[in-house]
């Protein structure tokens, strides 16, 4: 059951993060350049389909291996234990993702047009940045690199 749960973790974020580096490092520059905000929503319209799911699957299959780490949750956020701390970035991380996509689900991508593309970039390239450190950090729990 381990080996499933960490392959569909590993694939989520294989998607996750793939996507977003597509987005940030292909799609956004000739948006900005085009100022075509229809192009940047007819990618989000795509990516949505499977990247949202593929989160998704991450934010399931996460915890229960954290707990297979650490069985109990309290521990999860022991400053102390060096494990504790990597789960800690990957949930900070997980805050900052969410702060993001919401704030750009709701307040920037409603009023989205070629003079606010500058304002989704600042979006899109944080929450790129973010999905690189989730598959840095999570390469930790075998590497010890933040141990």
């Amino acid at each position: 059951m381990y080996g499933l749960l960490l392959l569909l973790h590993i694939l989520g974020a294989t998607v996750w993060t793939g996507g977003h580096l597509v987005l940030a490092l292909t799609v956004l520059p000739r948006v900005i350049r085009e100022r075509s905000p229809s192009e940047l929503l007819r990618f989000e319209e795509g990516f949505e389909k499977i990247g949202m799911p593929a989160l998704l699957i991450q934010i399931i299959t996460g915890p229960i291996l954290a707990y297979r780490l650490l069985p109990n949750p309290v521990h999860w956020i022991d400053p102390g234990n060096p494990v504790a701390r990597v789960l800690m970035l990957k949930l900070g991380l997980l805050a900052l993702t969410a702060a993001f996509a919401v704030h750009a689900r709701f307040r920037v991508i409603p009023r989205l047009s070629e003079h606010n593309l500058r304002v989704m970039a600042w979006h899109i390239i944080p929450v790129t940045l973010f999905a690189v450190l989730f598959v840095v950090v999570g390469v930790s729990f075998r590497t010890g690199w933040f141990y």
